[in-house]
Protein backbone atom coordinates (compact mmCIF):
# COMPACT_ATOMS: atom_id res chain seq x y z
CA UNK A 1 0.00 0.00 0.00
CA UNK A 2 1.61 2.99 -1.03
CA UNK A 3 0.54 6.80 0.24
CA UNK A 4 -1.97 7.54 -2.40
CA UNK A 5 -4.40 4.19 -1.58
CA UNK A 6 -3.86 5.23 1.90
CA UNK A 7 -5.26 8.80 2.05
CA UNK A 8 -7.24 8.08 -1.11
CA UNK A 9 -8.96 4.26 -0.85
CA UNK A 10 -10.80 3.11 -4.13
CA UNK A 11 -14.05 1.14 -3.21
CA UNK A 12 -13.07 -2.73 -4.34
CA UNK A 13 -14.31 -3.75 -7.94
CA UNK A 14 -15.80 -6.94 -8.74
CA UNK A 15 -15.43 -8.08 -11.72
CA UNK A 16 -17.86 -9.97 -13.88
CA UNK A 17 -17.45 -11.81 -16.94
CA UNK A 18 -16.72 -11.19 -20.38
CA UNK A 19 -19.70 -13.17 -21.34
CA UNK A 20 -22.66 -11.92 -18.49
CA UNK A 21 -21.60 -7.70 -19.04
CA UNK A 22 -24.66 -6.53 -21.00
CA UNK A 23 -23.05 -5.22 -24.46
CA UNK A 24 -24.61 -1.47 -25.29
CA UNK A 25 -25.57 -0.62 -28.69
CA UNK A 26 -23.52 2.06 -29.86
CA UNK A 27 -24.23 3.82 -32.71
CA UNK A 28 -21.51 3.71 -35.57
CA UNK A 29 -18.63 6.58 -35.16
CA UNK A 30 -18.48 8.92 -38.02
CA UNK A 31 -15.18 8.78 -40.25
CA UNK A 32 -12.70 11.37 -39.47
CA UNK A 33 -11.97 13.90 -42.10
CA UNK A 34 -8.60 12.42 -43.60
CA UNK A 35 -5.39 15.20 -43.81
CA UNK A 36 -6.08 15.71 -47.80
CA UNK A 37 -9.49 17.08 -46.81
CA UNK A 38 -8.66 19.21 -43.43
CA UNK A 39 -5.81 20.82 -45.81
CA UNK A 40 -8.31 22.49 -47.95
CA UNK A 41 -10.40 24.52 -45.50
CA UNK A 42 -9.60 28.01 -44.54
CA UNK A 43 -7.93 28.82 -41.49
CA UNK A 44 -8.73 30.60 -38.56
CA UNK A 45 -7.84 34.67 -38.82
CA UNK A 46 -7.37 36.01 -35.87
CA UNK A 47 -7.33 39.35 -37.67
CA UNK A 48 -10.84 38.97 -37.79
CA UNK A 49 -11.29 38.52 -34.29
CA UNK A 50 -12.72 41.61 -31.97
CA UNK A 51 -10.28 42.92 -29.40
CA UNK A 52 -12.10 44.12 -26.54
CA UNK A 53 -10.52 47.13 -24.70
CA UNK A 54 -10.93 46.62 -21.49
CA UNK A 55 -9.42 48.58 -18.87
CA UNK A 56 -8.72 45.82 -15.16
CA UNK A 57 -8.35 47.81 -11.90
CA UNK A 58 -6.82 46.39 -8.17
CA UNK A 59 -9.34 47.05 -5.24
CA UNK A 60 -7.24 47.38 -1.90
CA UNK A 61 -8.35 47.75 1.66
CA UNK A 62 -6.00 50.03 3.25
CA UNK A 63 -5.50 51.41 6.95
CA UNK A 64 -6.73 48.51 8.05
CA UNK A 65 -5.24 45.55 10.81
CA UNK A 66 -6.94 42.67 10.37
CA UNK A 67 -6.61 39.53 12.77
CA UNK A 68 -6.54 37.64 9.94
CA UNK A 69 -5.60 38.18 6.50
CA UNK A 70 -8.75 36.19 4.59
CA UNK A 71 -10.77 38.62 6.17
CA UNK A 72 -8.93 41.50 4.06
CA UNK A 73 -8.90 39.18 0.83
CA UNK A 74 -13.21 38.80 1.62
CA UNK A 75 -13.87 41.62 2.74
CA UNK A 76 -11.83 43.16 -1.05
CA UNK A 77 -13.92 40.68 -3.17
CA UNK A 78 -17.59 41.60 -1.66
CA UNK A 79 -16.39 45.06 -2.37
CA UNK A 80 -15.06 44.27 -6.03
CA UNK A 81 -18.68 41.97 -6.81
CA UNK A 82 -20.63 44.79 -5.47
CA UNK A 83 -18.83 47.66 -7.65
CA UNK A 84 -18.88 45.61 -10.87
CA UNK A 85 -22.62 45.04 -10.36
CA UNK A 86 -23.52 48.60 -10.08
CA UNK A 87 -21.35 49.97 -12.53
CA UNK A 88 -20.54 46.90 -14.78
CA UNK A 89 -18.01 47.89 -17.91
CA UNK A 90 -18.42 51.32 -16.42
CA UNK A 91 -16.02 51.09 -13.26
CA UNK A 92 -13.00 52.32 -14.52
CA UNK A 93 -14.49 55.00 -16.56
CA UNK A 94 -16.44 56.07 -13.74
CA UNK A 95 -13.41 56.14 -11.39
CA UNK A 96 -11.55 59.04 -14.02
CA UNK A 97 -14.51 61.17 -14.01
CA UNK A 98 -15.01 61.34 -10.22
CA UNK A 99 -11.51 62.19 -10.21
CA UNK A 100 -12.05 65.20 -12.76
CA UNK A 101 -14.79 65.87 -10.88
CA UNK A 102 -13.19 66.48 -7.81
CA UNK A 103 -10.14 68.11 -9.27
CA UNK A 104 -12.28 70.61 -11.58
CA UNK A 105 -15.24 72.78 -11.17
CA UNK A 106 -18.31 71.79 -12.31
CA UNK A 107 -18.36 74.09 -15.67
CA UNK A 108 -15.52 72.14 -16.99
CA UNK A 109 -16.92 68.86 -16.73
CA UNK A 110 -19.94 67.94 -19.21
CA UNK A 111 -23.22 66.69 -18.12
CA UNK A 112 -22.37 62.92 -18.86
CA UNK A 113 -18.93 63.50 -16.80
CA UNK A 114 -21.04 64.85 -14.08
CA UNK A 115 -23.51 61.62 -13.91
CA UNK A 116 -20.96 59.49 -14.41
CA UNK A 117 -19.37 60.96 -11.49
CA UNK A 118 -22.59 60.65 -9.33
CA UNK A 119 -22.79 56.65 -10.33
CA UNK A 120 -19.11 56.40 -8.95
CA UNK A 121 -19.85 58.12 -5.77
CA UNK A 122 -23.45 55.92 -5.25
CA UNK A 123 -21.58 53.02 -6.42
CA UNK A 124 -18.63 53.66 -4.23
CA UNK A 125 -21.06 53.94 -0.85
CA UNK A 126 -22.73 50.74 -1.76
CA UNK A 127 -19.43 49.02 -2.12
CA UNK A 128 -17.82 50.02 0.78
CA UNK A 129 -21.13 48.91 2.78
CA UNK A 130 -20.93 45.61 1.67
CA UNK A 131 -17.13 45.18 2.14
CA UNK A 132 -17.30 46.14 5.58
CA UNK A 133 -20.53 44.33 6.15
CA UNK A 134 -18.38 41.68 8.67
CA UNK A 135 -14.71 43.18 9.55
CA UNK A 136 -16.34 45.25 12.56
CA UNK A 137 -15.06 48.57 14.04
CA UNK A 138 -13.07 50.61 11.04
CA UNK A 139 -12.82 53.81 11.52
CA UNK A 140 -9.85 54.77 9.05
CA UNK A 141 -9.95 51.73 6.59
CA UNK A 142 -10.90 52.76 3.03
CA UNK A 143 -11.41 51.04 -0.28
CA UNK A 144 -8.44 52.15 -2.75
CA UNK A 145 -9.52 51.61 -6.37
CA UNK A 146 -6.58 52.12 -9.36
CA UNK A 147 -6.98 51.36 -12.69
CA UNK A 148 -4.19 49.07 -13.84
Amino acid sequence: MNQFELFFPRAAVTALPVSSMPQPHLPALPAEPSFAQMAHEEPFRFDDAEVEARVTYTVRLADYSPPAADAVRVAEQRFRREIDRQLGDDVVEALRAFQNASESSESDLSKAEIAMARRWAKAYDAARTAGFRDLGETDEAFFDVRPV
